[in-house]
């Protein structure tokens, strides 16, 4: 992985990334990205731009949003107060999309400050510089952008290719299809920034994510509960619903599902584009409507105030969005609920875990007779690609140089440190701050080599075990502590290879009381949610813990149902 000095762009580069913002975490996604003479702002997800607006002149001689999200879009309005002569472009669908992230204006207010840009179409700015939007799948109007660089005053120049990927998916949800590597592939860039938010991680196809999603809530209806969940604003509410509306487990289903906040308003922006959505959506569209539905079963509603206090009596689902205190809708006097927590890299991304745990704390401690019956679980409908299909990208692109961004450090390190890209690419995952020089040659130039995760030994059958020698370059990886903490390791397969993994103090101590704990005592031995000694429920305060069997805390859960009261 290649790490580069912090610098400013002063210096003269021909091409060069210098990233205000790469969603490590609260951070959004603002990349400035030079291509010989010219400056051009790849989105603008940050939430304080001080460090843009301190500058004598715009930073750049142009923007491109690749889509409306909050953390590529939200320091679009501010960027433009503060240098209104910097265009903006988008595709056309995010234009009408953007004003959603600042729905405390009144919508006269916002003005029109974003340019629509074609699919497909390449559209020159100046002096060889031209821009080319693709349908990258993830949200409605969500654009790959590719951006492409000649000198004009040198004929027999050269023409440069960068690359941005935005928020990507290749696989077609409900309402967006995926990004075509078909219509990619033969344009070899010279440079490919692409997001990493899910690192190497393998997902199942995406029915099957869907099936298994709508297996859980129809358990969960069947059993007299409610579902609850919490989504952005824009994307995954409206995904829940169009598939709510046509999955044959729902389909003419007695069942009411309530839409409440910001995500109501999304489905509204997104009814107003109904154009621009695939023909099977759009024929869906001319059968029934795609959201507000008091006629065909299950009903789709907004959540007004006057029926708040009435949601949870009899099964429901509920939509509603990040920032809406859960208790408002699981309080004592409520039914039973099943809040569902979507499977997202990033914690800003879901409620504030302290907001769950201490609603699942005030139910249990008022003693309501519906205490043992708040569930928080989570499920998986990715929104962004995974890790087999981000390499498949790379490697039908077949860029000289790979900038990745929009991911914890830890899950862009597992992609920067695959042998399989590391042997045909150079690979970088900058932080904030820090200026990506991006020389082209016509010979690959092998990139600084990733920091070690891999380390070779020898092993040795005895006559009374085996013995694996490692080089002590090991123990200087800060893990390090943690796995020798005892000295002792559990070994276990894991399809062809082996697993070694540390054993600690406590867990030695507490390894063998599990089977001796009373299955009627309430305690983490008989949670369901300890796994591997370790609590695995996000609600808790012990989440990520390893725990002893004695142990409590107030959102236990028994692993056994009949031994709920």
């Amino acid at each position: 992985m290649n790490q580069h000095r912090s610098t400013t762009f002063d210096e003269l580069v021909t091409l060069s990334c210098l990233p205000y913002g790469v969603a490590h975490g609260e951070e959004g996604v603002c990349l400035l990205v030079r291509m010989g003479p010219h400056r051009i702002l790849l989105d603008c997800g940050l939430s304080d731009i001080s460090e843009l607006e301190s500058l004598s002149a715009p930073p750049a001689d142009l923007l491109l949003c690749s889509h409306a999200h909050t953390d590529h879009a939200q320091g679009l309005l501010a960027l433009h107060q503060a240098f209104p002569q910097m265009p903006i472009y988008a595709s056309e669908v995010t234009t009408e999309l953007l004003p959603l992230n600042w729905q405390e204006l009144n919508r006269a207010e916002i003005p029109q400050f974003c340019q629509a840009l074609p699919w497909r179409s390449p559209v020159e700015f100046c002096d060889g510089l031209s821009a080319e939007l693709f349908p990258a799948g993830h949200l409605p109007g969500a654009a790959a952008i590719l951006l492409t660089y000649k000198n004009p005053e040198q004929e027999r120049s050269r023409a440069y290719k960068l690359l941005y990927t935005g928020d990507f998916s290749v696989s077609n949800s409900r309402l967006v299809d995926g990004l075509s590597i078909e219509s990619l592939r033969g344009l070899a860039p010279d440079v490919l920034i692409i997001e990493g938010s899910y690192g190497t991680a393998r997902h199942p196809r995406r029915r099957q994510q869907e099936k298994q999603l709508m297996e859980r809530i129809d358990r969960a209806i069947a059993n007299s509960q409610s579902v609850l969940l919490p989504v952005p604003s824009l994307g995954l509410g409206q995904e829940i619903l169009m598939l709510l509306r046509s999955h044959h487990q729902f389909t003419g289903r007695d069942l009411d599902i309530w839409v409440d906040a910001t995500v109501a308003i999304g489905c509204d922006a997104y009814l107003e584009l109904l154009p621009h959505f695939p023909a099977s959506v759009q024929n869906f569209a001319r059968h029934q409507p795609l959201f507000w539905d008091d006629r065909v079963r299950p009903r789709v509603r907004r959540l007004s105030p006057e029926n708040r206090s009435n949601i949870g009596q009899s099964p429901c689902i509920v939509l509603t969005d990040y920032a809406t205190q859960l208790r408002e809708f699981c309080h004592p006097e409520s039914g039973s609920w099943l809040i569902l927590l979507h499977e997202h890299p990033r914690l800003k991304m879901q409620p504030d875990p302290r907001q769950i745990f201490s609603l699942a704390s005030e139910i249990r401690t008022l003693g309501s007779p519906n205490s043992n019956r708040l569930r928080i679980e989570t499920y998986l409908l990715a929104q962004h690609s995974d890790g087999l299909n981000t390499t498949q990208l790379i490697h039908n692109l077949r860029p000289q140089h790979v900038i990745f961004v929009h991911g914890s450090p830890a899950y862009l390190a597992d992609l920067t440190s695959l042998e399989e890209l590391q042997n045909r690419y150079q690979l970088h995952s900058p932080r904030a701050g820090t200026l990506v020089e991006l020389p082209i040659g016509d010979n690959f130039i092998q990139p600084a080599a990733p920091l070690e995760t891999h380390y070779e030994g020898e092993l040795n059958e005895l006559a009374d075990g085996v013995k694996i020698n490692l080089p002590d370059s090991l123990t200087t990886d800060p893990r390090w502590n943690n796995f020798a903490d005892t000295g002792l390791v559990e070994a276990r397969w894991q399809g062809e290879e082996l697993v070694l993994r540390g054993l600690s103090q406590r867990e030695l101590l507490t390894q063998t009381s599990n089977a001796k704990m009373p299955i009627d005592i309430d305690c983490c031995g008989n949670c369901r949610h300890q796994r591997g000694q370790r609590c695995c429920n996000q609600a808790s305060p012990l989440y990520g813990f390893k725990v002893t069997p004695e142990g409590y805390c107030p959102v236990y859960e028994p692993a056994d149902p009949q031994n709920e009261t």
